[in-house]
């Protein structure tokens, strides 16, 4: 254990408060005497206590993370840029996953504010006003990232909904016929909140609605790889899918690989999240970046103003995106 500042102070021949002050670089005190505490305290392997130091300061620097899983290669990605972000602000993250159970999620929450993190950043399966009011009763500076919980309460994503109905006209410009969106979230709908996937599916309705001629199907079910064989074989117009997930379109390609089909050839697709591993992916699937470095800066940044009690005068952040080019459509 390293030495503690009482024991500093006693070798120095000087008060706890004078070095308090030439550790934190505070108050009056002459260049010799922290000087000669400085070389102490690093000599005997000093290490500040951040819990006391916080408590002082009526801060943790504690920020909790809730999100779904580590699985799913979108969080894995938020959770290292926020990591990066709080480090770099003198700040610890403590990560909890709430599986898309709702009742876990308010569990992982409530213990958050028991151990008196300093904000929080979540990624919610509940919605609605109820939820809001049990959000606001942590009384905790809370931000939320893609799927919006209500009005008013804080929150950051991509504009998903013009995302994807610029992407049906990308589509349809490329000389395709018969666009099929793949979304099985949708199955969920009346479960849990899916907000983006809703966005998603709202802007895929308002494109196909304005491109005459442009047929099209909605696949909302978690049996979606054998609809989708099923569309694709008895359709006789050029076809594309367009996923609302990378991982989804990934696992089209492997099934429609089997059946001696191949993406960018036989049928054309598009995915949503630009996943990191996609740059070993053969073909590289075309994708729409989903920013999530970005989500992240911009989300830990209004948390950071939220917490500093600043004047916020917007809070709902909605960050545009743009197709990345592949050879799949």
């Amino acid at each position: 254990m390293g030495i503690t500042t009482k024991e500093i102070a006693k070798i120095c021949g000087v008060s706890r408060t004078t070095v308090h002050r030439a550790l934190n670089n505070t108050g009056r005190i002459s260049e010799k005497t922290k000087r000669m505490i400085l070389e102490i305290a690093e000599k005997n392997g000093y290490r500040p206590d951040l819990l006391a130091t916080g408590l002082a300061k009526g801060k943790t620097y504690y920020i909790g993370v809730v999100v779904m899983d580590v699985n799913n290669r979108y969080f894995s990605q938020m959770l290292s840029a926020l990591e990066i972000e709080a480090r770099e602000r003198g700040y610890f993250i403590n990560i909890t996953l709430h599986q898309n159970d709702k009742e876990i999620e308010k569990e992982q929450l409530c213990k958050l504010a028991d151990y008196h993190v300093d904000g929080i950043i979540l990624s919610s399966v509940n919605k609605g006003e109820e939820y809001k009011k049990f959000i606001e009763s942590l009384n905790i500076p809370v931000v939320t990232i893609d799927n919006k919980i209500a009005d008013k309460i804080p929150f950051v994503t991509v504009n998903g909904r013009s995302a994807i109905s610029k992407a049906v006209c990308e589509i349809a410009e490329s000389g395709y016929e018969k666009v099929i969106f793949v979304c099985p979230p949708l199955a969920e709908k009346n479960l849990e909140n899916i907000y983006v996937h809703e966005e998603r599916t709202a802007g895929f309705k308002e494109a196909v609605k304005k491109i005459h001629g442009l047929e099209y199907v909605i696949i909302g079910n978690w049996d979606y790889q054998k609809q989708a064989k099923k569309e694709l074989e008895k359709s006789e117009k050029k076809t594309a899918f367009l996923c609302t997930g990378d991982m989804f379109a990934l696992n089209l390609i492997r099934m429609f690989e089997k059946n001696g089909k191949r993406a960018g050839q036989d049928y054309g697709i598009m995915g949503y999240d630009n996943i990191d591993f996609l740059e070993y992916v053969t073909p590289r699937l075309t994708t729409i970046d989903n920013h999530v470095e970005k989500v992240a800066e911009e989300a830990f940044n209004l948390l950071l103003q939220l917490m500093e009690n600043k004047n916020v005068a917007e809070t709902e952040r909605i960050l545009e995106t743009v197709t990345v080019q592949g050879e799949t459509i």
